[in-house]
């Protein structure tokens, strides 16, 4: 009896499903990733949004004896930065770098923090990925 000699697709699929499943693993790690990037920046909106609450309920106190209370409290600068240093201190978030920006009434608040996030090896080559958020305030007195 004569064997039948192979054909030369013999052992071609196995390379097919080593690549389907090396397709099929990178899009679930990359899956994992992204929402671990969307849930760390989510903690770091909450703590910006935090500190332009603090920062809004900081009213100047002199320019509310001077003038009174309008339509919302007014704030300055040097309050407004007082109150988000306090919120953060109290809160123990780890932010990198923050700022406060107002125009008198409302308060900006910007809040910068570098994460390391699920399989951030394979898709950031080991860097941390910065998250900012940016969260304003205004403390109406109705």
């Amino acid at each position: 009896m004569v064997q039948p000699r192979g054909s030369s697709e013999e052992g071609s699929t196995l390379p097919f499903v080593l690549v389907c499943w090396l397709v099929a693993a990178l899009m679930a790690f990359g899956a994992i990733a992204a929402s671990d990037a969307f849930l760390e920046q989510r903690r770091v909106q909450s703590v910006c949004d935090g500190a332009a609450l603090a920062a809004a309920n900081q009213a100047d106190e002199g320019q509310v004896y001077r003038e009174g209370v309008g339509s919302s409290l007014p704030v300055t600068r040097a309050s407004a930065q007082a109150a988000v240093a306090d919120q953060l201190a109290d809160g123990g978030t780890g932010l990198e770098a923050w700022s406060v920006q107002t125009d008198g009434v409302e308060v900006t608040v910007t809040c910068t923090r570098t994460v390391e996030i699920a399989f951030g090896w394979l898709f950031l080559a080991g860097q941390g990925l910065e998250r900012t958020a940016v969260a304003s305030a205004r403390a109406p007195t109705a």
